[in-house]
């Protein structure tokens, strides 16, 4: 009786949470007598691993954006993993392998790493890296888009999850457009003061705006002037304040010092001149 209990316990805490995230709907039949029951039994010897990009909650969407243009050098793609099996007392790894139709051209890009279950865990959050300057042409998917697929790497610890979580779609895009407001501010019609970009990061390219977005994580942004009491980041408007764009200017400057002293070469921009701040 008391082994029943207490497999209905381990039920309760670890197998009904997780399938109820995943949006399925699970009866758990409660154990209550002694008489003979029928109960399935989970095959520890067979664990899968889902895996799926969309949300914690285990909400799937169909395939994820990822544009090489918004890195310099590495980018992320945020993915999801969940065994279907029991936790075990040790840590657990996992790798990807990339195929599809660009995988060939995708998978040099990708910084293949150990993903690691945790001991006592049935998942996490990861992140799949790929690196721009790794493409093996400058001008892959900047005039139309690439798709390359993502699944476990069989015959390891884990074998493919359910039908619906056993690879992960990526778009891969590659294009990056000047801002309208990079050297002038359009015409407005809100009686505020805006002023262009170059004036606090200088002459546009786009090897710049590419290290801008990887950090600052800003695309496409307005500055307004200071005057009056406004935020340092409307989110909303995308706008940033003047002052605050001081601030991000020290901040590039800074990354760029960095990458100067960690680089063999001065980063240089599509053009063969040295990118300032």
């Amino acid at each position: 009786m008391n082994h029943l209990i207490r497999i209905a316990h381990y039920l309760q805490k670890y197998i009904l949470p997780s399938l109820q995230g995943r949006g399925w709907g699970v009866g758990l039949l409660l154990l209550t007598s002694c008489s003979h029951v029928d109960v399935p039994t989970y095959d520890t010897t067979e664990t899968r691993l889902n895996i799926w990009v969309g949300t914690t909650a285990g909400v799937v969407y169909e395939s994820t954006t990822y544009n090489y243009s918004y890195a310099y050098e590495e980018g992320s793609v945020t993915f999801y993993a969940q065994i279907t099996g029991m936790p075990v007392d040790y840590d657990r790894t996992f790798h990807l392998e990339a195929f599809g139709d660009d995988a060939s051209v995708v998978a040099p890009t990708v910084r293949y790493e150990d993903f690691v279950i945790p001991a006592g865990a049935i998942g996490g959050t990861y992140a799949l890296h790929l690196n721009t300057q790794l493409l093996p042409d400058a001008n892959l998917f900047s005039e139309s888009d690439g798709s390359v697929q993502f699944r476990v790497v069989s015959g390891e610890q884990f074998d493919l999850g359910t039908e619906d979580h056993q690879a992960f779609t990526v778009i891969v895009k590659n294009y990056l457009a000047k801002p309208d407001n990079w050297d002038t501010v359009p015409t407005r019609n809100d009686m505020l003061i805006y002023f262009p970009i170059s004036k606090y990061f200088g002459t546009y390219s786009r090897v710049k705006y590419q290290f801008m977005i990887e950090h600052l994580g800003l695309i496409d942004f307005q500055i307004r002037s200071s005057m009056g009491a406004i935020p340092a980041y409307d989110k909303e408007t995308n706008t940033i304040s003047a002052a605050y764009a001081v601030q991000l200017q020290q901040v590039m400057q800074q990354a760029l010092r960095e990458y100067n002293e960690s680089h063999d070469t001065p980063l240089t921009d599509e053009y063969g001149e040295l990118v300032t701040f």
